[in-house]
């Protein structure tokens, strides 16, 4: 089995990633492979909402939205971590996401996901609510810590002080890897997906 880690931050080893690969030593305890990848920080464009990607074939915009949908089908499990600007998500993380999930939500539904912040005070819960409402929208189980999935630092390297961050961290990567061990045993047992219904939509404006 294995968890894909995005991290959503313009600094590729800053505090996000080690909060990261807290989470991914959580994981690697009971043998789940894991793997971080960074989205970089040349800027990633918006959806443009061209519609084109209900090919089937992605997004319209061959970027490193594609390279991460690709890596989501291979995966078991997301993990997606983002620092905390003006009490939200990076922008570039935005545009990522909302690209990934328009394009490939169906790659990622039924997967468990958790979202990840780190701040230098506050602004947290605001940016993890938003992260989650990508999971929720898309039938994917959150995977939940002892606490908010939040650490705390500014300057690099400063969210190891964050003992209890980083505990929170752990944790997160340990119930990953139970939830995951249970989706396994139930599949074995021929537990299944629940049935697709199709989808109904109700516009509001006439």
């Amino acid at each position: 089995m294995k968890v894909l880690l995005i991290n959503g931050s313009p600094h590729e080893h800053g505090n996000t990633d080690i909060a990261l690969q807290e989470v991914a030593t959580g994981l690697q305890e009971f043998g789940i492979e894991t793997e971080i990848f960074w989205i970089g920080n040349k800027g990633v464009r918006g959806c443009i909402g061209c519609g084109a990607c209900a090919g089937g074939k992605g997004c319209v915009h061959r970027d490193v939205v594609n390279v991460a949908a690709e890596k989501c089908q291979e995966a078991d499990g997301l993990i997606v971590g983002s620092p905390v600007h003006y009490a939200a998500l990076s922008g570039d993380l935005t545009s990522f996401l909302d690209r990934l999930f328009y394009s490939f939500g169906r790659v990622l539904a039924h997967k468990p996901a958790a979202g990840i912040v780190c701040a230098r005070r506050a602004g947290t819960t605001a940016a993890l609510d938003q992260l989650n409402k990508y999971f929720t929208i898309n039938q994917m189980p959150l995977v939940s810590s002892q606490y908010w999935n939040m650490v705390h630092g500014n300057a690099p390297g400063e969210a190891k002080l964050d003992l209890e961050g980083m505990q929170v961290m752990r944790v997160l990567g340990r119930n990953m890897a139970w939830l995951l061990r249970c989706i396994e045993a139930g599949k074995a047992a021929g537990i299944t997906l629940p049935e697709r219904e199709h989808r109904a939509r109700t516009n509001f404006i006439r």
